[in-house]
C-alpha cells in the first residue's frame, strides 16, 4: 500500500504537506480510528531519526498532513535522507509511503 514520494525542504523553514492515502483498490482509505507516525533518518539504519508532526484531519476522506517544524528542520544537516510514515490502529500497522527527504542549506539566518 506504500507510494514513493520525494520531498524537498529547506533548512530552517516549516514543512507541511498533506497526503490522500489511498488503499489497494485505490480507493480512498479511511483513517477513522488510526494514528499516524513517521521519521526521518540519514539511511535505513541510522540511529537517531527526526520525528514528524503527524495529524489526521480529515479521516474518512484519507487525509494525513506531515510537518517539521523550522527548529527542526534548522537542526537537519543539508543533505539526502530517508522517510517513511505508517498509520497504525489497534492491531494493524500499515506503511503508507515512503521515499526521500532532501535538505537544501539555508543562506538566509536570523541575526
Amino acid at each position: 500500500m506504500a507510494v514513493y514520494a520525494n520531498f524537498s525542504v529547506d533548512s530552517g523553514i516549516s514543512f507541511t504537506t498533506t497526503l490522500t492515502v489511498e488503499g489497494l483498490d485505490g480507493m480512498v482509505f479511511d483513517l477513522t480510528g488510526y494514528t499516524a507516525r513517521g521519521q526521518i533518518r540519514k539511511t535505513y539504519l541510522s540511529t537517531t531519526a527526526v520525528d514528524f508532526v503527524t495529524e489526521i484531519n480529515e479521516p474518512v476522506h484519507g487525509k494525513l498532513v506531515l510537518h517539521l517544524s523550522a527548529v527542526t528542520t534548522a537542526t537537519m544537516k543539508p543533505g539526502r535522507y530517508q522517510f517513511d510514515v505508517e498509520i497504525v490502529s489497534a492491531a494493524i500497522v500499515m506503511r503508507v509511503v515512503e521515499g526521500q527527504i532532501e535538505v537544501n542549506p539555508r543562506i538566509t539566518r536570523p541575526s
